[in-house]
Formats: structure tokens, sequence, C-alpha cells
């Protein structure tokens, strides 16, 4: 029978990685790489990990990559502390990697946001994979790759997210220096396009295009946030480029 690990990168959440690591207690090992925190983020992953890792942070890519090579499994599955596998995902996990049609797979996510799951604000992203040629591209909002065609799980994974709208515009400020920092070394410059109708458009997209009117207020707020990431990202681009950071 193939076997499953579970990678799960961690920085100060004492909060939320216990469930995670209860969803995922079915898989063969569980990794936890850690960015050395400084709350009990170690002592909860030293009590339901077969590895913990420590690594110093320096993009997300690395840090998965340097899970990824201490990983014994024939399948990988990558989650976040702050998600959850549920008993019909599981079921289907164990189901697809005994008998794959393809080289990795998609799992949609709704975000959870005031209360209520947005199921109109929602991703498929790629998180299993078979482990030989997996690996992560890109600083921030990360890339994985697998060998082999995509395709994807028809059960949802729990992602809570959002912690807030101060912890929520905090994450997006965040991401917002490494995208300019990606952009900044190859070269680019942040225009009055940027900067208003890109911004615009992420709104109407998340609001209009992916329905997340449907979700009324928490809906309109992860829209207007998510405009508020893309302004930032070239607003902070703009500061690099004049030596401010």
């Amino acid at each position: 029978m193939p076997k499953l690990t579970v990678i799960i990168p961690t920085f100060n959440e004492e909060a939320y990685l216990e469930d995670a690591l209860f969803s995922v207690a079915f898989a063969d090992e569980i990794i936890v790489v850690d960015s050395y925190s400084t709350d009990k983020t170690p002592e909860i992953a030293k009590k339901y990990a077969t590895k913990f890792l420590q690594r110093a942070f320096d993009n997300f890519s690395n840090q998965k990559n340097f899970a990824l090579k201490e990983a014994t499994g024939d399948w990988i599955l990558f989650i976040d502390a702050d998600e959850r596998v549920t008993h019909s995902l599981e079921a289907e996990i164990l189901e697809t990697i005994q008998n794959p049609k393809h080289g990795g797979y998609k799992i949609n996510f709704p975000h959870f946001y005031m209360n209520r799951f947005l199921y109109h604000h929602s991703d498929d992203v790629l998180r299993l994979v078979k482990r030989e040629g997996a690996k992560f591209t890109g600083s921030v909002h990360e890339k994985l790759h697998c060998n082999g065609s995509i395709g994807k799980l028809k059960n949802k994974m729990l992602h809570f997210t959002y912690k807030g709208l101060d912890n929520y515009i905090q994450k997006k400020e965040s991401y917002a220096w490494f995208q300019a920092q990606q952009q900044f070394d190859k070269g680019k410059k942040a225009t009055w396009f940027h900067l208003f109708i890109k911004p615009t458009y992420r709104f109407f997209r998340s609001f209009v295009l992916k329905g997340g009117f449907r979700d009324g207020v928490p809906g309109l707020t992860v829209a207007a946030v998510n405009a508020y990431g893309v302004f930032e990202r070239y607003v902070k681009l703009m500061l690099l480029r004049k030596g401010i950071q």
C-alpha cells in the first residue's frame, strides 16, 4: 500500500496546530517544519509529529522543499496549521493514492470568515502529489510542481485562514512585501495602471465574477481586502525602487 506523508509548515500556531495534527492522524508520516516559533508550537508538534524540523525562514518554497527532502512517503499532502482534513476528504485521499489516475490532485478550499464558510470565495490548490519530482518554486504564493497530469478531489479542505480583520490585513501587507521584492528583483516598475486598475479588477473579480456578493458582508470584506493587498504590493514596489523599506 502506498504511504502518505503530511507536511505542515508552522510559525507561532499554538492555537491551530493541534486540531490540524488530529485531522491528519491517518497519515503514515507527519512532518512539521517550524520557523523557530516562540510560543508552544514546538511542544505541540513534538507530541504528534513523526518528525519535527526547525529552519530559519527565508521564503515559503525553500521551507517546504526542505521538509520535502525529509519525507519518505510515496505521496505528499501539504496542509497549513489552520486547515483541516475532513473524514470524507481523508477517505477520498486514501482511496486516490491506492488507485491514482494522476500525478497530483487539487483540493478546493472554501475560506472561513466571520463565522461562516465562503463557498463563493474558494480556491482549487494543488496539495496532494507523488513525492518523486515534487518541488516548490516562488518565494510567496509558492507554486507546487509534480510529475504527470493533475486531477481534482471532490471533497473540500476546511480552511480557517481568517483570524479576524486585523490579522487578515496584516497578512496581506506581509505578502505584499514579498511580492514587491520579487518584482523588484525582476526589474519591474509600478505604474498608475498597477496602482488603480489592477486593485479595482481584483475587487471586481472576487466580488462579482467569483460570486463573492452571494456571501454577503463577509464576501464584500474579503473582496475589499484582496484589492487592498494588490494596491499595497505596488506601493511597496515603488518604495523599494526609491530605496525605502
